[in-house]
């Protein structure tokens, strides 16, 4: 048996985020007016032993030492 989880991972409000403005202008040179911005990110899909002690803790430790920079970005954890 084993736990899940899902980190996201998203740049800082104020961090330039160039894919979200490239995916943004494409999107209006497609003819898709609506979409008022867009911001990229990315998300990592971690299995844990369900025996493991301190699962949260041990997630966030992981989000913030080695999945996100946390100078420039922000990371949510979901349970799966």
């Amino acid at each position: 048996m084993s736990s899940k989880k899902t980190v996201f991972v998203r740049l800082k409000e104020g961090v330039l985020d160039p894919q979200g403005v490239t995916i943004h202008k494409s999107l209006k040179q497609m003819g898709y007016d609506d979409f008022v911005s867009v911001k990229s990110g990315k998300f990592f899909e971690l299995e844990i032993k369900a025996d493991a002690d301190n699962i949260d803790q041990m997630v966030n430790e992981v989000s913030e030492k080695l999945l996100s920079n946390p100078v420039i970005e922000n990371f949510t954890v979901e349970k799966n």
